[in-house]
This record gives C-alpha cells, sequence and structure tokens, in this order.
C-alpha cells in the first residue's frame, strides 16, 4: 500500500538529441523520444534500467534491420525535428506541429493530444489511477489508458470478430488454431501490438504500436472496475513498457501508413504471386504423390484454369506418416527433377513447405544436437515440444550457425531442384516452459520471451537463402505465423480456417484489420482449410472474394476425404474459371497497389470509412471493402442470397463495373449478384488498369485496358502504373516503365493525357480506354489518335494507338 502511496515524482534530468530524461528519486525512469512531427515514443522503465531485448520491428523506411537487432537507443532513419519542450512546477510539456504530450511529474501521467486545423483536440491519456507498474504487483508490463465514448479500436493484426474492437479482450500470444471460429477464437498465429483509435464525431485519431516481442494481452473496454473509471489496458509479460504515439488527424490510413513506414518497406514480390495458386494437402499425402500432383495440372489445362503457382505441402517431407523438414520421400517422388520441371513447363512455381522443428527421430538430428542448432534447456539437453503427432525440438535461429544451416538446407534441398520459393509453415514456436534458453546471438535468455522472433528470424533466413541463389529474382515466400517485420520477407494467410459461412464473413474482416496493421500482402484459405467441403454456393462465393485478395489460393485439408479444387463441383466449373480470369484481368491494378504499398506504405485493402471518414453510415457494420482507393467490393458472405445490398460513400459517383451504370454516392442500392459476377463499383475519379488479352492455361498474354471514370462536373483525376518485368530487381535500377493518365473534363469535352515514362519495352503501343456509356462528351487526346469506338455491355471502349 506504502508503494501506491507514495508514487514516483520525476524531474527532467536530462535533454538532448530529441530524448529528455525524467526519473524519480527512486531511479524510475521516464523517456520521451521525439521522432518525427507526428510520432513520439515513450519508453517506461521502473527501475531506470531497460529489461527488454532489441528491437527488430523499427526499421524507417529501410528494408531491413541489422540481423541481431536494432539498439533502442538507435535513432537512425527518424526526422528528429525540432520541438518545443516547457518545465513547469507539476509537468513537462512537448510539443511538435502535429502533437502534444503533457507528463504530470507525480505519477508520470501521460496526456497527449494532436493538432487539427489549428485546434489542440485532447487524443489519449492515461488512467489517473495506476496507469504504469513501478512494481507494484509484479514483473509484468502494465499500461492502463482512458477510455471515451464513441471511440473505435481497430487493428491489433489478426483477430477474430468485428473490425471494431471495442469492449473486446485479446491474448497476442501464436498457436496452431486448426479449425478456428473467425467470430470468436482468440489468439491466432500472428502478434502485431498495434492497433488505432479513432473518434468519427472529430475525425481524429492516432496509433500505438508496444514495441514487445513478449506474449501480451489487450483489453478494449471489456474489463471494468468501478475504482478507476471507464479505462482499456496493455499487459506485457516481460520486458518493458516502450511504445510509440502517431498522430492521425483527418483519417485512420495516415497512422497506418506511417506505422507501416517505421517498421519497414514492405516487400514488392514478383508478379506471379498474384496469380491463382493451387494447393491441398491430399496430393502429397497419397502414396503416389507426384502422379497426383501431375494430375493437377492436366486438370488445369482440360478446363481452361489459370495457374501461377502451387504450394507443396509437407506430405514431399514424409517418412511413414511423420513429417522431416527437408526430406524427399522418394517413394512418392521418385522423380524429383523431372516433377519440378513439369511445373516450369506449364508455367507454374511450386512454393515448398518448410518447418521449424525436428522430430527426435529427424535424420539431421543428432547433428543439430550436437551442433547447438536447438532451443535447449538450462540443462543443455533439448527443449522438448509437441509437434504434430510427435516429440521434437525448435531450431534456434538466434543462433548464427543455425541460419547458416537453414540457408543450406533451404538451397539443397529445394532451390536446387528449381523449386521457386519457400512456405514457411506451422511457425508459431510454441515454447511454455521456463527452462527452455535461446542463444540470443550470444546473450542467452528464456525462448518464451520471444518465441515471434524466432519466427521473423526463420522467414528472413528463407528469405535471404533465396536471395543468395537468385540475387537477381524478387523472392516469394509465405509464412503462416508472423510479428511486426513479417511484411518485410512474407506475404500471408489467415491460417487454418473453418469451412463456414460465418468464416467467410469475419475472415474479410480478419483481412481489413491485417491491413490497417501494416500487413497488406494477404489472403486465405479459399473455400475453408478444415472441415467438411463447402457446399457448391459456399466454395463459389468464396472465390469470388479472394479474387481480390493479394494471395488467392483455394487450399485445404478437409476432414470428410474431400479436396477444394477448382473443378471439385462440375457444373460450377466454368463459372470457376470465368473468376479465375477475372481475378488475371485485375492483377495490373493489384500489382500497381502491392508497389503502392511498397513504396508509399499505402494499405491495399481498407473499410469505406478509411477512405471515407466524413461520411457517417460508413461506420455502420458491413461486410464491403475497399480495394485501392478505387474499387469498392461487396462479396456475398450469406447463403440463398442472388442480391446485395451496398452503401455508396457519399462524395462521389460510382459506376457498376459489370453494367457500366451510374449512381449517386451517399444511398443503398440492391444490385443484383449472380455466382458469376461479384459486385464491383469503381469511384469517381477511378482509374483501374486490367489486362484485357485472352489467356490461357500455360499461356500468358497482356494487353492494357485502363477503366477510366471521368468527374461529372468540370475537374480532372490522374493515376499512374508501373509496368516492368514482374520478376528481377531491375525495377529499383530504373529498369520499368511508367503510364500517367490524366483526365481533364469540362463541360463537352474531355481532354485525356496518356503519358509514357521510362523503358518503353514495358509499355505497348496500342491501349484500350473504357468509359461509361454514358459519357458522351467528346475526346481530346494530347497523343496518338482513337481507331476504334466500341459500345459493349455499358462501357464506352476506345481503342487508342499511341505510335500513331
Amino acid at each position: 500500500m506504502a508503494s501506491l502511496l507514495n508514487r514516483p515524482f520525476f524531474r527532467l534530468i536530462d535533454e538532448a538529441r530529441n530524448r529528455l530524461i525524467l526519473q524519480s528519486a527512486q531511479g524510475a525512469t521516464i523517456e520521451i523520444f521525439v521522432l518525427e512531427e507526428d510520432i513520439v515514443r515513450v519508453r517506461v522503465l521502473p527501475d531506470g534500467q531497460p529489461h527488454g531485448p532489441r528491437s527488430w520491428a523499427i526499421a524507417p523506411g529501410m528494408d531491413d534491420v541489422p540481423i541481431e537487432g536494432r539498439d533502442r537507443l538507435d535513432l537512425s532513419g527518424f526526422a528528429l525535428p525540432g520541438y518545443a519542450s516547457e518545465i513547469a512546477a507539476d509537468c513537462v510539456r512537448v510539443s511538435t506541429p502535429k502533437i502534444r504530450l503533457t507528463v504530470k511529474l507525480d505519477g508520470g501521467f501521460c496526456a497527449w493530444e494532436i493538432n487539427q486545423d489549428g485546434e489542440w483536440l485532447i487524443a489519449l491519456e492515461d488512467r489517473a489511477t495506476q496507469a504504469y507498474n513501478f512494481g507494484w504487483w509484479d514483473e509484468r508490463v502494465y499500461h492502463y489508458v482512458r477510455r471515451l465514448p464513441g471511440e473505435m479500436y481497430l487493428g491489433l493484426g489478426e483477430r477474430a470478430g468485428a473490425l471494431d474492437r471495442a469492449n473486446q479482450s485479446f491474448r497476442m500470444t501464436n498457436v496452431d488454431a486448426m479449425g478456428y471460429s473467425a467470430k470468436t477464437t482468440d489468439p491466432l498465429y500472428k502478434h502485431i501490438p498495434f492497433y488505432l483509435t479513432w473518434r468519427a464525431q472529430t475525425r481524429t485519431g492516432f496509433g500505438l504500436f508496444y514495441d514487445t516481442l513478449a506474449d501480451c494481452t489487450f483489453d478494449m473496454g471489456r474489463e471494468l472496475d468501478n475504482y478507476h473509471g471507464h479505462y482499456r489496458h496493455f499487459i506485457a509479460d516481460h520486458g518493458d513498457l516502450d511504445y510509440y504515439f502517431i498522430a492521425s488527424p483527418g483519417t485512420p490510413l495516415d497512422a497506418v501508413r506511417r506505422f507501416t513506414w517505421m517498421t519497414g518497406r514492405p516487400a514488392l514480390m514478383p508478379k506471379w504471386g498474384l496469380g491463382y495458386s493451387g494447393s491441398t494437402m491430399t496430393y502429397t499425402d497419397a502414396p503416389d504423390a507426384q502422379a497426383r500432383m501431375n494430375e493437377f495440372t492436366e486438370r488445369c489445362a482440360e478446363h481452361d484454369i489459370l495457374c501461377d503457382s502451387f504450394h507443396l505441402s509437407s506430405g514431399y517431407t514424409s517418412i511413414d506418416a511423420k513429417r522431416y523438414v527437408f526430406n524427399w520421400n522418394r517413394e512418392k517422388f521418385p522423380d524429383v527433377e523431372g516433377f519440378v520441371n513439369r511445373y516450369l513447363e506449364h508455367g507454374v512455381r511450386l512454393c515448398a513447405n518448410i518447418k521449424p522443428c525436428l522430430l527426435r527421430d529427424h535424420p539431421e538430428f543428432e547433428r543439430a544436437q550436437r551442433d547447438g542448432l536447438l532451443i535447449r534447456d538450462s540443462d543443455g539437453q533439448p527443449a522438448w515440444v509437441q509437434f504434430w503427432d510427435e516429440v521434437g525440438a525448435y531450431l534456434d535461429f538466434t543462433n548464427p550457425a543455425t541460419l547458416t544451416w537453414w540457408k543450406a538446407r533451404v538451397t539443397d534441398a529445394l532451390l536446387r531442384y528449381g523449386i521457386a520459393s519457400t512456405w514457411n509453415d506451422n511457425n508459431e514456436f510454441e515454447i511454455w516452459t521456463p527452462n527452455a534458453l535461446a542463444h540470443g546471438f550470444g546473450q542467452p535468455f528464456p525462448a518464451r520471451e520471444a518465441k515471434v522472433l524466432q519466427t521473423l528470424l526463420m522467414m528472413r533466413a528463407s528469405r535471404d537463402a533465396q536471395r543468395a541463389y537468385a540475387p537477381e529474382k524478387r523472392p516469394f515466400l509465405v509464412s503462416r505465423s508472423g510479428c511486426v517485420g513479417m511484411h518485410r520477407y512474407v506475404q500471408t494467410w489467415s491460417g487454418d480456417n473453418a469451412t463456414s459461412w460465418e468464416t467467410l464473413r469475419y475472415n474479410l474482416k480478419m483481412g481489413l484489420g491485417l491491413a490497417l496493421s501494416g500487413v497488406s500482402n494477404i489472403g486465405h484459405d479459399i473455400g475453408g482449410f478444415a472441415g467438411p467441403a463447402p457446399e457448391p454456393e459456399l466454395f463459389v462465393r468464396w472465390v469470388q472474394f479472394g479474387v481480390f485478395m493479394p494471395r488467392f489460393s483455394i487450399h485445404s485439408w478437409n476432414d470428410d476425404g474431400t479436396v477444394n479444387e477448382p473443378w471439385m463441383y462440375p457444373e460450377l466449373t466454368p463459372r470457376i474459371a470465368n473468376l479465375v480470369k477475372l481475378r488475371y484481368r485485375l492483377i495490373p491494378y493489384l500489382y500497381q497497389l502491392l508497389h503502392e504499398s511498397s513504396t508509399r506504405y499505402e494499405p491495399v485493402l481498407s473499410p469505406t470509412f478509411a477512405q471515407f471518414p466524413a461520411d457517417a453510415r460508413c461506420y455502420a457494420e458491413c461486410d464491403d471493402m475497399m480495394l485501392g482507393a478505387s474499387l469498392l467490393v461487396a462479396p456475398v458472405v450469406e447463403a440463398g442470397q442472388r442480391e446485395r445490398q451496398v452503401y455508396l460513400p457519399a462524395g462521389a459517383r460510382w459506376v457498376d463495373y459489370w453494367s457500366g451504370a451510374v449512381f449517386e454516392g451517399g444511398q443503398t442500392l440492391t444490385l443484383p449478384a449472380p455466382w458469376d459476377a461479384p459486385v464491383m463499383l469503381i469511384r469517381e475519379g477511378g482509374v483501374i488498369a486490367l489486362n484485357v488479352a485472352e489467356q490461357h492455361f500455360g499461356e500468358r498474354a497482356d494487353r492494357r485496358a485502363f477503366m477510366v471514370v471521368p468527374m461529372a462536373a468540370e475537374g480532372g483525376t490522374s493515376a499512374q502504373y508501373i509496368e516492368d518485368d514482374g520478376e528481377t530487381q531491375a525495377w529499383r535500377d530504373g529498369g520499368c516503365g511508367t503510364w500517367r493518365i490524366a483526365v481533364q473534363g469540362g463541360a463537352q469535352t474531355l481532354s485525356i493525357t496518356l503519358a509514357r515514362e521510362g523503358d518503353r519495352r514495358f509499355l505497348c503501343d496500342t491501349i484500350e480506354l473504357h468509359l461509361p456509356d454514358s459519357e458522351t462528351r467528346a475526346i481530346m487526346l494530347d497523343s496518338g489518335r482513337i481507331v476504334a469506338d466500341l459500345r459493349d455491355g455499358g462501357w464506352r471502349k476506345l481503342t487508342v494507338d499511341l505510335a500513331a
């Protein structure tokens, strides 16, 4: 009780290079780092000493961090702007043009304000009672803040349930949650302790990132205690309270962009990673796996299912019924070279499943144990864990020797055969014993205190192996588990979801949560991974939704022995084939969105209110989403529906992708939603790049078109699209071309500028412009000439010869 009554009183003891240090007589320390005008960091050290490891999350505008982590006092990459500091008898105040932080000296309580249009608005306040843990309770890290009415909480990565996390609590510890409920299961696979607070009434908000690798808990108002008022809180099992406040006035996307920038540049992966990826556990589990795999390409050719890759499940590594990473089962795959080459001849790359745990009878186990490559107990023995149906030990990726071993195995077992990429799976590192120790790059620590660091370093080692083997190529790899920083290395998905309509609805929200947490290259197991086969209607609706996700993979382990495949329902196969072709039609747009994610930190997906924060009706719970800034999609997520209600945000007209019909924003429409035509609407001012070439399995063709929705009144719009080889690193050195499209509308005319810049090898001479059929203004081009002007399906299609 005495410690609660005698809470620490702080005084400013140092201020240098954008770092202010406040300390109490007992040694408790609060550090304030002014990093950007819109980013301020606070670190609370109850005994004045740091207890957490280095950071693998912070990499402002960078491709990566040192393999051993970044020193937490390293401020490189940040602008370190000028700021004002005021010292009063009862507080210290730090101000930038966008943030004002006031710290009460009695107790260290923080109050944050954001400058919105010249007015300082209160954004966040520590709870007035026991906001921190200054050694009062236990060794855990606590942060309690006030909760105000009307606040929305968004993000926290991959979470089940509603997009708004208010009144819920979440445990952030990575587990293998096979068959999870996308509505209720917690925890799941990823560890992303970042969230947005948004107030629709004032259109202001902020992001909070807690830089911790420890298992942690977020309570967003579910807990209630009469002694403390309304609050929310963060608790970490280990380490320090080290958090970043990111101002986000006007739109929640400002904080998303800045958080993504702060945690590193998202990887720009090869364009083929946007194509359809086949996958199922059934093929590689079969005793004649190579023959079954060959049937897949035959069926793709038979039904003209476009396909760019296949995710090779772990059955290829089996000995009897168990999995042994990097082992090839030669009975199942008697000719590995021939198998891989056959796929490559069809234009399909293979992405091989790899796992970070060696079973105790793995052929390499004794050597790995002898060489110290495994996470071990304090007595030096392997730290045993349950893994699938056996006992094994995890590899220790904080040991440089393990990194070297792993990269060599990836190269020798996979890449040298022509395997194009790695599928990093079952990498949750479920280590619970306090006795397990990680090497820690020479500074051992309890392995359970930073499990997700192992996950991050595993995917990095896989990436580095691919880089070393083919340095001119962009690596492509995927990972199921992950943490902050994973976007620098991998594409990811929402894990082993259950087959149900509920999963379809809530996986949509889960993907939005990930995108609002800085991870945009994402997808889901289309059709559902665990459970019975999806019924025909559910399957086709899953595919309709999946065509809009950056990761587009049909994958399953159905407990009734069936396989989710494009041709699983013969009566639906032509429709599935056409939906896959729709996906390929949209790839130029999706590729640009991933490019903007990598270069401008833009989220690929977002809820409508993030793009239209002034429209109060966009905040209503819905199943719509924005793909980029220009395309609104409204998947059907309920059985028996042949129509779809969709609210069109106010402030823009909208054009139906299929019919070309034009609708005013600010209204709810009921639109047809047939099985072969998902609801898609293009925003006024939007320019959507398409591939309108006829494509077939094993054949690739590209003919560029741009769907343009001009402003109705006088005004202009513009867009740019990158064209490159889609596979190499040449784009970094200018090996790419750029389309620049600008449209200026007048009362009677539309002036269209089509500029081609950069490497002309990637920019064709003839393109199509698609305008709504209702657009009757005369077209004026600044270059080229119109060689065809047709009306087709509600659209006016102009063929333009740019070489003329």
